[in-house]
């Protein structure tokens, strides 16, 4: 009897003991504000996770982007590369402008087609007494050339005037017609045989008509601008219905896009002269 007593009492005090000093305390509850506090800290696994992912989809698309916009740009580029080859082609092939004229020019010097390689030439084909067209394509022309100076981002081109009436069209009377123009207008003339023979080169009709009482006469001509690339190719033309605005916004746009076609450059380019 006094061992089963023992034994209730030492089980009483086990008792009182555990709940003196329990095994597993319960965690401490966090007050309202620092949970908050702790979920604003990035406690929630998923949102993290999501937010991994939008910056891989992210950076694959730019990655996969930027491949495609570089293969974009070589294909480009190697279209543009053929088409002015095949451009080089076609122009060769135009029987325009292909000979080499020899001429003089309104100081008297000579002059031929090798001089203005490697330049960019705005070429008219008129006469001194022509009553009005031949001016006002020249004042046009002239335009376009003071316009396009204003630019500094283009190669300067050069304005070239050649007679087709070289009869009365000498050195002297050229001299004078000239200084009406643009001051770095170069006109040229020389004999019937070479001047037709320039002509020829540009298909230029020219046709001198019935002379007058008094001698003098009208010379019925092709009337075109003619644009020559630095090359010495042919590769535009404007007619008297194009605006000094639509030529000079032509020749930009031709200077801008140009890339030397011919296949072999000439061992020395001569400088351009005035």
């Amino acid at each position: 009897m006094l061992a089963l007593r023992c034994i209730v009492g030492d089980l009483r005090g086990a008792g009182r003991l555990l709940r003196a000093f329990p095994l597993v305390s319960a965690p401490p509850r966090l007050p309202p504000t620092s949970q908050r506090r702790f979920l604003s800290r990035g406690g929630s696994p998923s949102a993290s996770s999501a937010r991994l992912k939008l910056r891989t989809r992210l950076g694959v698309t730019l990655l996969v982007g930027g491949g495609l916009l570089a293969a974009w740009r070589y294909v480009y580029a190697e279209k543009q590369q053929k088409l002015r080859q095949q451009r080089l082609e076609q122009l060769q092939k135009v029987a325009l402008g292909q000979g080499a004229f020899s001429l003089l020019d309104h100081h008297g010097r000579p002059r031929t087609k090798a001089d203005f390689l490697g330049s960019w030439v705005l070429l008219y084909f008129g006469f001194c007494h022509c009553p009005d067209i031949c001016p006002e394509e020249l004042d046009k022309l002239s335009a376009v050339v003071s316009a396009l100076d204003g630019d500094a981002s283009l190669a300067p081109v050069q304005p070239v005037f050649i007679t087709v009436d070289p009869e009365r069209d000498d050195v002297a009377a050229l001299a004078r017609y000239v200084a009406d123009f643009h001051p770095r207008l170069l006109a040229l003339t020389g004999t019937p045989e070479e001047v037709k023979a320039a002509g020829r080169d540009y298909r230029v009709y020219a046709s001198a008509g019935p002379r007058d009482e008094d001698g003098d006469y009208i010379v019925d001509h092709t009337v075109l601008i003619y644009l020559i690339s630095p090359d010495g190719l042919f590769l535009d033309y404007y007619n008297r219905s194009r605006s000094q605005e639509q030529i000079t916004e032509s020749v930009r746009r031709h200077i801008h896009n140009y890339a030397t076609l011919a296949t072999q450059r000439p061992e020395a380019s001569p400088s351009r002269k005035t």
